[in-house]
C-alpha cells in the first residue's frame, strides 16, 4: 500500500511539473501619448519588423510573450518606422518601460540586464575596445550585437574571425553570429585583390545594367541612400571628382539603399549625379550591398579596368588623392 500511494505522489508530482508555465515576459509601459498603438518589432538586418501592437489606454500599453532567448527588439508608436524605433533587449522577464515620446532616441528600461549592460556600453561608445570587450563577454547577445552592428564593416577579416573564436558555444545559433561568419565569407570574396562581383541592377528608368558594363575603366562602385546625411555630404565630392577624371577614364557606379523611387531619383537630380544609377529599393536587403557586405553607408569599392578590386571606402580628399596617383602614373 505504501508503495502505491508513493507511486501515486511521483505521478502527480510528474503531472504537475508538465504544467510548468513557460519562460515568458511582460512589458508594463507608460507613454506620455493620449492614444493610438505601441508597435513591438523584432530587429532583422538593421531593420525592424512588426510582430505585436498594443494599445495605448490611460497613458499605458502592455505586452506578453515569450522569446526563444534574449534579443533586440524595437518600440514605437509608427508602425512605418523601420529603422530607429525605441531599442530594448527584451530577455523572459516582467519589463517596466516609460517612453517619453519627445525622446526619440531613448526609453527608460528597467528589468533587463542585458538592456542595462547596452545602455552602459552605448554611454561608453568611444571608450571600449571590441576585442577585450568580446573578451569579458563571451556569452553575451548584446556583445554579439554589437560587433555585428557597429564594427563588421570596418573590421578586416582577421579581426572578425579572432572575435568570433572568442565567443561561447551557446551562441553558435545565434543571428548574429551567423551574420559575421556569412559577413566573414563574403568580404574574402570581395576584398583588396579579388575580382569585383558582378550584378544586375534597375535605372531610375527602369533599364537592366550590369556592372561589369562599365569595366574598361576605373570604376568607383557607390554605395548610397537619399536618406543618409553621410551620404548627401559626400556627393559634392564625388561630383567633383567625376568631373576632373572622367576624361582620364574614371567613371562611378552608384547602388542606393533607398526604399522610395521618388525619393531616390530627386536626390540623384538634386545633387547633380550624372553617372549611372541602380537600386532594387529593398533598402537593408539591397543584394548588391549584400554581395560587398556593405554594413554602412556610404561605401565604396574602387575597380580597376581589369576589374579588380583595388580599393575600399575611399572619400574626400583620400579617393581624389587615390586618382591623382592612379592617372599620373597611366600618363608616364
Amino acid at each position: 500500500m505504501k508503495q502505491l500511494k508513493l507511486f501515486a505522489l511521483l505521478l502527480a508530482v510528474v503531472g504537475l511539473s508538465s504544467f510548468e508555465p513557460a519562460p515568458s515576459f511582460t512589458i508594463n509601459g507608460k507613454i506620455n501619448a493620449s492614444g493610438g498603438k505601441v508597435y513591438l518589432k523584432k530587429f532583422r538586418n538593421k531593420m525592424f519588423f512588426t510582430i505585436d501592437s498594443s494599445r495605448i489606454v490611460n497613458g499605458q500599453f502592455h505586452f506578453k510573450g515569450s522569446v526563444p532567448r534574449t534579443d533586440l527588439y524595437g518600440l514605437t508608436t509608427d508602425r512605418n518606422e523601420s529603422f530607429s524605433p525605441y531599442y530594448i533587449f527584451i530577455e523572459n522577464k516582467p519589463l517596466d518601460v516609460t517612453i517619453d515620446v519627445a525622446n526619440r532616441r531613448t526609453a527608460r528600461i528597467v528589468g533587463s540586464e542585458a538592456n542595462d549592460l547596452y545602455v552602459k556600453l552605448q554611454s561608453k561608445h568611444d571608450n571600449f575596445s571590441i576585442d577585450s570587450l568580446v573578451r569579458a563577454e563571451p556569452k553575451s547577445v548584446v556583445v554579439a550585437y554589437i560587433l555585428y552592428r557597429e564594427f563588421s564593416n570596418d573590421l578586416s577579416v582577421k579581426e572578425l574571425e579572432d572575435n568570433l573564436a572568442q565567443f561561447d558555444p551557446s551562441l553558435k545559433d545565434l543571428y548574429y553570429i551567423k551574420e559575421l561568419e556569412r559577413i566573414v565569407a563574403i568580404k574574402k570574396r570581395v576584398e583588396i585583390g579579388q575580382p569585383a562581383v558582378d550584378f544586375a541592377g534597375t535605372t531610375p528608368d527602369n533599364q537592366t545594367i550590369r556592372l561589369s558594363q562599365s569595366f574598361g575603366h576605373y570604376l568607383l562602385l557607390d554605395f548610397w541612400a537619399s536618406w543618409c546625411g553621410p551620404c548627401r555630404r559626400e556627393n559634392p565630392n564625388l561630383v567633383k571628382v567625376y568631373n576632373k577624371f572622367k576624361s582620364s577614364g574614371f567613371d562611378i557606379f552608384s547602388v542606393s539603399l533607398d526604399k522610395d523611387k521618388t525619393a531616390w531619383t530627386e536626390a540623384i537630380a538634386k545633387d547633380g549625379l550624372t553617372w549611372k544609377h541602380v537600386s532594387d529599393l529593398k533598402f537593408w536587403d539591397s543584394e548588391a550591398a549584400g554581395l560587398y557586405a556593405i554594413r554602412s553607408i556610404p561605401s565604396n569599392v574602387l575597380i580597376d579596368p581589369s576589374g579588380k578590386i583595388i580599393a575600399r571606402n575611399l572619400r574626400g580628399e583620400a579617393l581624389e588623392q587615390k586618382l591623382e596617383e592612379i592617372f599620373r602614373q597611366s600618363a608616364k
